[in-house]
């Protein structure tokens, strides 16, 4: 097939995690040239003109779709997709809706909800007085991924909640309670036979004290010189058949629920009950070397190259 990839538009200096997409997109063209395809790379800024027009001229059989943002603005996600299907160009990963669905923490949390899938209660502008100081909760970006504007910092107690309510941003920040328990974040493959959910991995948080939030914030992702970083462990351990079998059906209904394709992860936490919740659900998750889902697809034995096929063979037509 003559395939084209797409990825957003890096800007001038960009940061580590905007720069992350073009170890993706040199991933994505090895296999696919290993893969016999003929292949093109497009950076897609904010002129869609341009995007349609190189389309209409290439006319490729697929798009590899790694946009991630378009001029570093997260809600913008949503808009290469709906144009693709416009043009009906089968594209990989996930559809318009569902990159809408996911991308939109709110209205994610609300279709979670809906499907009885369990997540982090809300707080919202109209009910933080009811915040309980026994409890923690996480003020987060609605829109963007990849732990941007997030740190311990916005870990609060329901009284500094009250306290700071007045000044959060509700427009693109909301606050959900803080589950503080285990974390996984398990990667999903589509197979001929379904979703494949690939070997749960672990974050563990060492040397962590009591009181330090455990969250995989901008810092724990992005500088590799800080404490956070430095001991946010990801692991593959050995799992009672019991938790992953329920951490497996999370991951399907969340599959289902939001009518994924291609690939995607599912970041979810205990609770002292060790209740899976649902924290996000990411579809075209990173697949950059180092990323959480080439880690899964190793530890599962499964192949770059066979994941890499599996993708465009999972296509949006």
């Amino acid at each position: 097939m003559k395939i084209v990839i797409l990825h957003n538009q890096i800007s001038d200096n960009a940061s580590a995690d905007e720069a992350d997409v073009l170890d993706q997109v040199n991933l994505v063209h090895e296999n696919l040239l290993t893969l016999n395809h003929t292949v093109e790379i497009f950076p897609v800024s904010l002129n869609l003109y341009e995007l349609k027009n190189y389309l209409e001229i290439v006319k490729p059989d697929a798009v590899f779709n790694l946009v991630e943002s378009l001029n570093n603005q997260g809600e913008l996600i949503a808009l290469v997709p709906a144009l693709l299907e416009v043009l009906k160009v089968p594209f990989t990963g996930s559809s318009y809706e569902a990159t809408f669905l996911t991308s939109n923490k709110t209205v994610a949390k609300k279709l979670m909800q809906f499907h009885r899938i369990n997540t982090p209660s809300v707080i919202t502008e109209h009910n933080f007085h009811q915040a309980s100081s026994k409890k923690r909760y996480i003020i987060k970006p609605i829109w963007e991924d990849g732990s941007l504007y997030l740190d311990e910092e916005n870990v609060v107690d329901g009284e500094e909640l009250k306290k700071r309510a007045l000044s959060i941003d509700w427009k693109n920040f909301f606050v959900e309670e803080y589950i503080d328990g285990r974390e996984f974040n398990i990667s999903i493959l589509s197979t001929s036979n379904g979703p494949l959910v690939l070997n749960p991995a672990e974050i563990v948080f060492q040397n962590y004290h009591s009181e330090k939030p455990k969250i995989v914030g901008y810092k724990a992702k992005w500088h590799e010189d800080s404490f956070e970083y430095q001991n946010t462990v990801r692991q593959f351990p050995t799992i009672d058949p019991e938790l992953k079998s329920r951490l497996n059906k999370v991951c399907v209904d969340c599959w289902n629920a939001f009518q994924l394709k291609g690939y995607a992860r599912v970041d979810i936490r205990l609770d002292h009950n060790q209740t899976p919740y649902v924290l996000e659900v990411n579809p075209n998750p990173c697949i950059s070397p180092d990323s959480g889902f080439i880690a899964a697809l190793a530890d599962s034995g499964i192949p770059i190259l066979e994941a890499i096929n599996n993708i465009i063979n999972d296509l949006n037509r």
